[in-house]
């Protein structure tokens, strides 16, 4: 099958003169810098109830925007009307909020240089774009989902949906960087509830699979295997509904890749946010434990940790060719034998820590919709999987006492970025290096230091899996951007282990 190109009907839209039209103008008002983005995003949401569908929405966000440096100072505006008039009335209107937010700069804007990408073109990598697949066909999928896990005794309830996304952009600026890209990402799940007739206690079994920048051929078998999952569930939620509640203490973990990309997530991507960790974030989202001042020094985990930023792995959420500025997308480390060594950067961040990335930005600005700025959003950020080809069933092997959590729910964390807990999907108990039964209300709590420099051991290669959200939210006005997080199964060594209804009562 041959790769995806551009969809033609944002080919065929104006893009490319409308973006010289406001470039000419932004110049013409004396900006020292410009920059103009055009998108069109297609969303699709399919959702069904036990045997029915419920919810079938289409939505499509269309519209350009203007961002511009005037006298030291950003200034950014929008429209809708893709007309020539229109682009100049942005331009302007971009400029003119420069020129008033420059009044209250207190340091000038600048940004960190850039190669010129003129005229290029990326497309993600998937085989067939969902957003073409019949309605119908995706609708009877979903239906099917849940009459299967309805089957299971232990099921009364059964739920399953399917986010569907195309993103199309085309950007450009005074430097002359034209770049037009577009992605595909979606995000299936289904999940079970049930209630045990004796206990009273219901709880539900979610799917594990993962949001993927992938198309349907995600949804047909071809990279996860959807009959295996579905078959599985009832049983796995019979047996939740009926096990022994966890008793509170310290445990061995051997955390599953798709419960552990939510603790990466929490833990490490956002605490290593440049614009965070300086505390251009602080009204909002918080700031950071990992200061700049702790950049080379800060032991951040155990001598196994080490952690890429990055915006070029196939079929991650963040993947994309070229950032919001223009920036060719790169990996980078973050945490290297343990130790922090690096942050996600933008362009303006770039400048005013010229010393990282060799004085340029790690391609990680992102606007969520051409009605938004573009802010510095996470890039894809991994743990690396160890040298030593370890399995999951070798990491057990090696615990006592412990606990083998799969799947990811509920969480906390601090403003900081430092103080947390996690729950999960399912936990097994660890005897003697096997499993044995599984167990119920399991939090594991720590700081991040303290987690990640329990951890012994990594998983080898063939344990590591990309997970991730949809729904990563940052800044004011609030944006949401998806994001993938790769990691093998590792072990982690005394951990505090809550017991979520004991704490409940508190």
């Amino acid at each position: 099958m041959s790769a995806p190109g551009l969809d033609p009907t944002f080919s065929d839209l104006p893009h490319r003169r409308l973006g010289d039209v406001a470039l000419a103008r932004a110049q013409e008002l004396g900006a020292s810098h410009a920059d103009f983005r055009l998108e069109r995003i297609r969303y699709q949401y399919l959702g069904a109830r036990d045997g029915i569908l419920q919810t079938a929405s289409d939505a499509e966000d269309l519209g350009f925007a203007v961002r511009v440096v005037h006298g030291g100072a950003w200034g950014f505006a929008s429209g809708v009307a893709l007309t020539d008039h229109e682009a100049r009335r942005v331009a302007e209107t971009a400029v003119a909020v420069a020129k008033v937010a420059a009044a209250m700069t207190t340091t000038p804007v600048e940004l960190a240089p850039e190669p010129v990408h003129d005229n290029v073109t990326w497309v993600s990598g998937y085989d067939i774009n969902p957003l073409e697949v019949p309605t119908r066909e995706k609708a009877d999928l979903l239906v099917g989902w849940t009459e299967r896990l309805r089957a299971g005794d232990a099921v009364a309830h059964a739920t399953a949906f399917l986010q569907q996304v195309q993103e199309n952009k085309y950007y450009a600026d005074l430097a002359g960087t034209r770049t037009t890209q577009q992605r595909v990402r979606l995000q299936p799940g289904f999940e079970a509830s049930g209630e045990d007739a004796t206990t009273g206690i219901f709880d539900s079994m979610g799917s594990i699979a993962p949001p993927a920048g992938r198309g349907w051929e995600y949804l047909t078998g071809a990279h996860w295997d959807w009959d295996a999952e579905l078959a599985a569930t009832p049983d796995l939620l019979a047996e939740k509904l009926v096990a022994p509640s966890v008793e509170a203490g310290t445990y061995d973990l051997v955390i599953d890749p798709s419960n552990l990309w939510l603790t990466i997530h929490e833990s490490i991507g956002h605490a290593t946010e440049l614009d965070r960790a300086l505390g251009y974030e602080a009204n909002y989202a918080g700031t950071s434990f990992a200061t700049y001042d702790k950049l080379g020094t800060l032991q951040y985990g155990s001598p196994v940790m080490n952690v890429q930023g990055d915006r070029t792995q196939e079929h991650g959420l963040a993947t994309v060719g070229y950032d919001d500025e223009g920036v060719q997308t790169q990996t980078w480390d973050i945490v290297r034998d343990g130790v922090l060594v690096g942050y996600q950067l933008d362009r303006s961040m770039g400048h005013l820590k010229p010393e990282l990335n060799d004085g340029r930005s790690n391609g990680c600005a992102y606007a969520d919709s051409s009605g938004h700025i573009p802010i510095q959003r996470m890039a894809n950020v991994s743990l690396m999987p160890g040298t030593d080809d370890l399995s999951t069933d070798d990491l057990i092997s090696r615990v006592e006492r412990g606990i083998y959590v799969v799947g990811d729910k509920s969480w906390s964390i601090d403003m900081q970025r430092f103080n947390f807990q996690f729950t999960g999907q399912r936990f097994y108990k660890i005897t003697d290096g096997k499993l044995d039964g599984m167990l119920r209300d399991v939090a594991y709590q720590a700081t991040t230091t303290d987690f990640w420099g329990s951890m012994e051991a990594v998983g080898g290669p063939d344990t590591w899996e990309l997970h991730g959200a949809f729904n990563c939210g940052k800044a004011q006005p609030g944006q949401v951007a998806a994001v993938s997080h790769g990691c093998p199964t590792s072990l982690f060594r005394g951990i505090n282990i809550l017991n979520t209804i004991h704490e409940a009562g508190h």
